[in-house]
């Protein structure tokens, strides 16, 4: 079976990358703007160009069976696009749409696409993790452009027979991650105060290993076929307890003293950073039963490990 991967110089896709890598006498296809940093065995490369314009996709697409789509436009910081909704759309439900179009009429016979799960919002209810079942609310451009990809994946499913494979991850950690998550690490390896000791929430995360160990199952799996899948470490973790994990994992002991919520996010709203302060602050939970009943899929890496994992890969 050759796989079709798309995003393979990103955070997920080097990691998925490197372990289709490793699989004997299948080739994996990987549709690039450049050439790959490495070299792997069973790998050809295909230089697409602009995905934002209208690439020919056919030599790429030639003797795939499953395409593997991580290619996105993520959260930008500081975003200067006159558009940014109009930026979002053109890469992750424009430039998706048109790849899954082509793959379909190439003979592909499943397309598996990374969504987001704050495709469901950007706050869970307390107590009510979100399911696959719950409408989704998107919230910002990013998660409102996922959800859009994902309607038009189910038509070119409906209208082709390509099976599809939505799969919605929360927060995605491990080795060399960056942006938000990067700052919590070097926060606590610095022994920087943090006014989080009592803030009482609950996040749901998917370390990276977990992560490309899922997608993997649902190149394949027979059952996975025109599903959506929200994914997870399946464990939950309150803001300060995370922290804490963390300094386990560095050997030292995260330095948090109290200050109360509603403070806290006024005064981060107050300098800009209210979005952050959410993050930090309120609950964003996922339900994996879904993956684990049907598909017989449990997270093979712990918590503790995977962020153990993930502080091995801190640049110093």
């Amino acid at each position: 079976m050759s796989t079709l991967l798309t995003g393979a110089s990103g955070f997920v896709g080097s990691a998925l990358l490197a372990r289709l890598a490793t699989r004997a006498q299948e080739q994996t296809v990987v549709a690039s703007r450049g050439p790959l940093q490495q070299t792997l065995p069973l790998v050809r490369v295909h230089d697409v160009g602009d995905a934002t314009g209208s690439p020919d996709w056919s030599a790429a697409l030639e003797g795939v069976a499953v395409v593997a789509h991580l290619a996105a436009r993520a959260h930008v910081l500081n975003d200067q696009a006159g558009d940014p909704l109009a930026a979002y759309r053109a890469v992750n439900t424009l430039a998706t749409l048109r790849l899954a179009q082509q793959a379909a009429s190439a003979g592909v016979r499943r397309f598996v696409f990374v969504s987001t799960a704050k495709v469901h919002g950007e706050l869970s209810p307390s107590g009510r993790p979100f399911t696959e079942a719950m409408p989704p609310m998107p919230g910002d451009p990013y998660a409102l452009s996922k959800w859009e990809a994902e309607q038009g994946l189910a038509a070119i499913a409906a209208r082709t027979g390509m099976e599809v494979v939505i799969v919605r991850p929360p927060l995605v950690y491990g080795p060399g991650v960056k942006a938000n998550f990067a700052t919590l690490l070097h926060a606590v390896a610095r022994g920087s105060p943090l006014p989080l000791a009592t803030i009482d929430n609950q996040r749901s995360l998917v370390g990276l290993d977990n992560l490309v160990d899922f997608l993997l199952l649902c190149l394949e799996h027979p059952a996975a076929a025109n599903q959506t899948f929200l994914v997870s470490d399946g464990k939950d973790l309150s803001t300060p307890q995370l922290l804490q994990r963390l300094g386990q994992a560095m050997g030292r002991s995260a330095r948090l003293w109290p200050m109360p919520a509603a403070l806290l996010m006024a005064g981060a709203t107050l300098l800009g950073r209210g979005a952050v302060a959410q993050r930090l602050c309120c609950n964003l939970q996922i339900d994996i039963t879904k993956a684990r009943t049907m598909l017989n899929w449990s997270p093979p890496v712990s918590v503790d490990e995977g962020l153990r994992r993930a502080v091995q890969g801190l640049a110093p």
